[in-house]
């Protein structure tokens, strides 16, 4: 069992308070699926990042599987880990996709626990899902610590090409905040450069602005892979839902993180 490593610190960890926070995150908002095949979504805490998180998860469909993609921020475990453990959080137990899982068997995705154990970024997102789809649903949990491009692509194909064989309905989740630590309007502009590149679905162009820009977008591999395998399945078109930064929060807009909600259809 994958017990929370940071509830309590991102999102509460009693889970009366947790429902009340998430049902915050969703006020204003109108639950309306649309065919999103895959999305980018903020890991900070609630406080911060919640209201952006929501607007992915008020647009995402009900589906069998969702696919998270997250970075490695621990360094801990192996390059690029799938997790195969029931995953708990304050709202209950999500199990692994174990079918999909096993078909990284001897590919560059390595079956392991320790990558996923202290990591944040897929665990934030499971209340989200868990608030509003209930228990109906598995998740498929891959942490990055490699996230060149190369890398990134392989394992989006991978991916991809697992669920077209297995014909389950799924949606792939690339958890990512963006600019870290950075004046508010540089950390706009600079995220604007960003969200551009993922627009127009150009893997290759993200990168070359990342490096052009030195940016501090942790989840830039995720991204990339969410990216490769909803093209795969068919993505075509990407929006941009809502954008925000913890200065809109704290107030404090000389150090800021920027968040993004993104999905593609």
């Amino acid at each position: 069992m994958r017990q929370p490593a940071v509830a309590g610190q991102f999102y509460p960890l009693r889970s009366e308070y947790l429902e009340k926070e998430l049902k915050k995150c969703f006020e204003g908002l109108e639950i309306r699926e649309r065919n999103v095949l895959g999305a980018v979504c903020p890991h900070a805490g609630y406080i911060y990042s919640g209201k952006v998180a929501a607007h992915v998860y008020a647009a995402i469909p009900s589906a069998d599987t969702y696919v998270l993609f997250g970075p490695n921020h621990t360094g801990y475990g192996s390059p690029v880990s799938v997790s195969r453990d029931t995953w708990k959080t304050p709202l209950g137990t999500v199990e692994v996709d174990s079918e999909l899982a096993d078909g990284f068997l001897g590919s560059i995705v390595d079956a392991d626990e320790l990558g996923h154990k202290y990591e944040h970024s897929i665990e934030v997102q499971l209340p989200f899902l868990q608030y509003r789809f209930k228990r109906d649903f598995r998740i498929l949990p891959i942490c990055m610590g490699m996230q060149d491009k190369e890398t990134a692509i392989e394992v989006g194909s991978l991916v991809a090409d697992l669920v077209s064989e297995g014909g389950k309905r799924v949606v792939f989740i690339a958890s990512s905040d963006f600019t870290h630590y950075q004046p508010s309007g540089f950390a706009r502009e600079m995220d604007n450069e960003i969200i551009e590149s993922i627009l127009n679905l150009d893997i290759s162009e993200m990168y070359g602005r990342l490096y052009r820009r030195n940016a501090s977008v942790c989840g830039y591999g995720p991204i990339a892979a969410m990216l490769t395998a909803s093209k795969k399945l068919g993505g075509n078109r990407a929006t941009l839902l809502n954008y925000a930064n913890s200065g809109d929060i704290s107030g404090d807009l000389d150090s800021v993180v920027g968040y993004a909600a993104i999905i593609v259809e």
